[in-house]
């Protein structure tokens, strides 16, 4: 199935993996429709994008804003959720409680809300692809938020696939990805991550945005596809 007529919208698409989602699906033909919470994002996204993409601000910790977008957007074929805030990295001991439960607020509550009134609008033959990431199998000391919410969104993808169906829906599972996701630490120690982690990987190189994006249209073209993790980590959960 190709993307040629298809109209996708994709939350969290104007940086990281979503912007890489939304630049290949546009380039595969696709009408992309791209929201996140800064417009400066937006506008920058946008003036990347092929000509006839469309951006949008959007809190995704406002469920009420959340459905007025889509009530906006109108009928579309494929939802895409890869919006996340930095990672909470906190050992049990030292992790606000209040600040644990924000962590939830846009990467698993918005995508909940996001397919809750987002699914009205969807197409026959349509899905929506939510993100994870590794830590949700191979968790360590100090991400237990992370793993937690990531674990909730894989099974989030399994029980809305059974309630949706026949919509599609699946989770990308990525490893460690060059992304703005990181852009808290010092370049050195960035550096290092990035290097560190690739010596220890099957492939030897760590995760670019543009290659975990030919999961996310996987997920969206493969019709016979759904209710899946798809794991695209370099060979990181095997190590």
């Amino acid at each position: 199935m190709g993307f040629a007529s298809k109209r996708i919208v994709v939350l969290g698409g104007t940086s990281g993996i979503g912007f890489a989602v939304a630049t290949a699906a546009a380039h595969a033909g696709a009408t992309v429709v791209v929201a996140s919470s800064r417009k400066q994002r937006v506008d920058e996204a946008l003036s990347l994008l092929p000509v006839g993409c469309e951006g949008h601000v959007l809190d995704l910790t406002d469920s009420d804003a959340i459905e007025h977008f889509f009530s906006r957007v109108g009928s579309y074929d494929h939802l895409v959720y890869t919006a996340g805030e930095p990672l909470l990295l906190r050992n049990l001991d030292a992790l606000d409680l209040a600040e644990a439960r924000r962590f939830f607020e846009t990467r698993y509550w918005g995508a909940f809300a996001a397919a809750k009134f987002g699914v009205r609008g969807i197409r026959p033959g349509g899905s929506i692809v939510f993100s994870s990431g590794t830590a949700s199998q191979r968790p360590i000391s100090g991400w237990s938020i992370v793993a937690s919410a990531l674990s909730a969104m894989e099974g989030l993808a399994r029980a809305l696939a059974v309630e949706l169906a026949p919509i599609r829906v699946n989770v990308v599972t990525p490893g460690l990805v060059k992304t703005e996701l990181w852009r808290s630490m010092d370049k050195s120690q960035r550096d290092k991550l990035y290097q560190d982690t690739a010596n220890n990987l099957l492939v030897r190189h760590v995760g670019e945005a543009h290659e975990i994006a030919q999961a996310y249209l996987y997920c969206m073209s493969q019709t016979y596809l759904t209710g899946q993790t798809m794991v695209t980590d370099g060979g990181a959960t095997l190590m």
